[in-house]
């Protein structure tokens, strides 16, 4: 302490740190979200409309939630917290994702006002995590059950699939893809953990051009033909039953390094030399031919010799292979890639029903159908446009991720926000019985769950307001009323489970659970601190007092200036050395 008792000033950030705190930090972090929600909030539900995202390279048009959140490469710190529950939910249910954030913001613009008046965000916290338990108790209770084995639960995994693709670029063709989901993700339901690797056994493949229509499921592998040599003509590209074998090896005639000296006595000794290398290939050739196979893939290149020595001897080859699709035919044919040409037998060979090259738009296709193994599929998309065509697979992945939540669930609740609005009336005749506060937060809550109607009506052009009082109406007064939704197609309410309109019930569960702990942990941030970008690589030391070359304290580049200047007017130039009787500084940049 100082002479006159005053206590110094101590500097613990950077100069330029950005702090803010209190109640004026929490309803701006609020703001923030709401901007980042109105972003997405119009792509809601089947009349939801289309976002197009350019970022200088790449143009995307999409009305996924997750796509346009991951690609708005948002910079506001509490923000991102939307972009990482979108992602997780896309992740974990594939559709839902732009619900997830509606909710989110919607259950932090309700208690804005509480903030506003005063009431601590630890009790607006601790009542919204009661209620967003009640809320995924309640959607459990009301999820119908079904057996995937029955007809009715054939259904059932059909109209989520539709459902999920209602909102998509390709609702018109749902009859086309949702037969088609349905069935590559019940091949892979045969096994036990089938469901989990479902990125992995069932490709995309896109081939602009065509139409729409055109797209069609293989029940096997199929890739895109792959780079190849002269001689590839020749092959054979149809084989019934054939052995199939999966390299890991390159089949190439290696040269010796460059700089590989090998003295020799005699010009004949030079051609054994080159004779080695030629055997070299040529074993790894004929121990792939003498092992039975018809058809050898490698994920290595596979050369114009080997190419040619395969043809000649009736064998069709690829090679680079992508990693993923060697991995599927693995699957499929029951093969095991082998990362050797040596003591390869009949037992590391897969077989499959039917192996054939085909024409596909202006691609060629190497397909394998009829595999011992049927887990893998491969779904083949057509279209006019590359927007349109991976637009069409992010549908498509949406809707198999869908239907995989319900063969796992095997339960599902009616969409078309009636889930909300039963949840809502819920949880509005339970804050009756809460004393205190917690009564106004979780009505609050309650009321935060009709955004999902309201929104997907404003998205059709109808009147939310007329709409959701008829809502209310039903759920409160009529028995019968608990599935009533919003009907998109004629401007009113109807019964969307007899309409088919259906959803996974861990997708409303994953969504509701998703946006509570989202507003919750928006709602426990009491302080921002954004530190600055430094403009000099070398001040970010020198400011938080890490020590220069040879321990000095960093100096930022006009302090080092201003140094220089005053030692070359004394004659010298500035060294590591401090002054006499200065064993460090201290201070703002001090060690």
């Amino acid at each position: 302490m100082n002479g006159n008792g005053m206590r110094p000033g101590i500097i613990l950030l950077r100069e330029g740190t950005d702090t803010s705190q209190g109640k004026a930090q929490l309803i701006s972090n609020i703001n923030a979200c709401q901007v980042v929600s109105d972003a997405v909030r119009t792509t809601l539900g089947p009349r939801g409309m289309d976002k197009l995202v350019a970022d200088g390279r790449k143009v995307t048009i999409s009305n996924d939630g997750a796509t346009i959140m991951k690609l708005l490469e948002i910079e506001h710190p509490a923000a991102k917290t939307l972009v990482d529950i979108s992602m997780s939910q896309d992740a974990e249910v594939g559709d839902g994702t732009t619900s997830v954030v509606l909710l989110a913001v919607e259950v932090l613009k309700q208690m804005k006002s509480f903030v506003e008046e005063g009431v601590h965000p630890q009790i607006l916290i601790r009542h919204i995590r009661k209620a967003s338990f009640l809320a995924v108790q309640k959607v459990r209770e009301l999820a119908v059950s079904f057996d995937i084995n029955t007809p009715e639960g054939e259904e059932m995994l059909l109209k989520t699939a539709s459902t999920a693709l209602n909102s998509k670029l390709i609702a018109s063709h749902q009859d086309l893809f949702a037969p088609m989901i349905v069935d590559a993700v019940k091949s892979l339901s045969q096994e036990a953990d089938g469901l989990d690797d479902l990125r992995g056994m069932i490709a995309i493949k896109k081939i602009p051009g065509g139409d729409v229509r055109q797209s069609f499921l293989v029940k096997g592998v199929a890739f895109k033909k792959t780079f190849s040599y002269a001689g590839f003509e020749q092959m054979t590209k149809n084989f019934t039953n054939p052995k199939v074998l999966l390299l890991n090896v390159e089949l190439e005639l290696k040269n010796e390094k460059e700089n590989a000296e090998v003295r020799i006595e005699d010009p004949e000794q030079y051609q054994s030399i080159v004779d080695a290398e030629w055997q070299v290939i040529y074993d790894k050739l004929d121990a792939c031919v003498n092992c039975g196979a018809n058809i050898v893939l490698s994920k290595l290149p596979v050369g114009d010799l080997a190419t040619q020595y395969f043809a000649d001897r009736g064998l069709f080859c690829a090679g680079r292979v992508e990693d993923g699709d060697l991995k599927r035919v693995a699957k499929a044919t029951g093969a095991t890639i082998q990362t050797s040409t040596n003591g390869i037998f009949e037992g590391v060979l897969g077989t499959c029903v039917n192996f054939e090259e085909k024409q596909v738009g202006d691609e060629r296709f190497n397909l394998f159908t009829g595999c011992p193994n049927s887990l893998t599929t491969t779904m083949i998309l057509r279209g006019g446009s590359e927007q349109f065509i991976a637009e069409s697979e992010r549908s498509v992945h949406d809707s198999l991720m869908v239907v995989k939540r319900s063969l796992k669930s095997q339960a599902v609740v009616a969409g078309g926000g009636a889930i909300e609005m039963e949840v809502a009336k819920y949880l509005k005749e339970h804050a009756l019985t809460i004393e205190g506060k917690g009564q106004l937060v979780v009505n609050a809550f309650a009321k935060a769950l009709e955004i999902v109607p309201r929104q997907l009506c404003d998205n059709a052009g109808f009147d939310s307001n007329d709409i959701l009082s008829s809502l209310r109406r039903k759920h409160t007064q009529d028995e019968d009323g608990k599935w009533y939704g919003v009907d998109i197609e004629n401007g009113d309410i109807m019964d969307t489970f007899v309409a088919g309109v259906w959803e996974p019930s861990d997708n409303k569960s994953n969504s509701l659970a998703s946006a509570s702990e989202a507003a919750c942990v928006i709602l426990s941030i009491d302080e921002t601190v954004i530190n600055p970008r430094s403009q000099d690589p070398g001040a970010a030391n020198g400011m938080m007092g890490g020590g220069g070359m040879g321990g000095q304290p960093g100096l930022s580049n006009t302090m080092a200036g201003a140094m220089d200047a005053v030692n070359a007017q004394k004659g010298g130039s500035r060294s590591g050395n401090l002054g006499n009787g200065v064993s460090y500084l201290k201070g703002r940049g001090g060690g």
